[in-house]
């Protein structure tokens, strides 16, 4: 198998090690290592900048000096996991205010006078890792997993990112014997690089 270049993007908001999201992206980080993957992280509670609120600072605003260097993680990798926890049915306010300032005009995608903008980030593969305390088969079931479904149609697949693995990891709070059997699913999907 070859090897990839990995960005992980650990998107819980909460930086304290105990967050489930945080033990998720180390297994799949330690599985892609240990099978010979280049991995580069990216923790967003851990970075520093603001949410953006004008159209002109989206468009022509200086770039935060951690969301540069976001960008260049995401560009150098082949695939992305991202990671994040369910909050009031959606992605945290933080991890959508990422990608927000990371994915820019220029970087992400190219607009093009009468035509579609041309998609900055193509050839890129993404498995997207959603944790949330209710069933899993509840969340994709009844509610469509439709935040999941934003990020993949509405966000990745506009700057060229192919949504190609899904995980959603429900009952969070269960027991351990849940946690450790999705840490290993993690840990064996990055030893796959998928």
């Amino acid at each position: 198998m070859a090897h990839k270049r990995i960005t992980i993007i650990d998107g819980h908001p909460d930086p304290r090690r105990a967050r489930f999201v945080h033990a998720l992206s180390d297994s799949y980080a330690a599985g892609a290592e240990a099978a010979g993957h280049e991995v580069r992280r990216i923790e967003v509670a851990a970075l520093r900048f603001a949410l953006l609120a004008e159209r002109s600072d989206w468009e022509h605003g200086q770039v935060p000096e951690d969301i540069a260097a976001a960008q260049d993680a995401i560009s150098w990798a082949e695939h992305l996991v991202i990671l994040y926890p369910l909050w009031l049915g959606d992605l945290p306010a933080l991890l959508k205010g990422f990608f927000e300032q990371a994915l820019r005009p220029g970087f992400a995608f190219r607009p093009q006078d009468g035509g579609f903008p041309l998609k900055g980030l193509k050839g890129r593969t993404a498995h997207i890792v959603v944790t949330m305390g209710m069933s899993a088969i509840f969340y994709r079931f009844y509610f469509g997993a439709h935040s999941l479904k934003s990020l993949e149609r509405n966000i990745l697949r506009f700057v060229g990112i192919k949504p190609a693995a899904r995980s959603i990891i429900g009952n969070v709070d269960s027991d351990a014997s849940h946690r450790a059997k999705w840490l290993r699913n993690m840990s064996e999907s990055g030893a796959a690089a998928h």
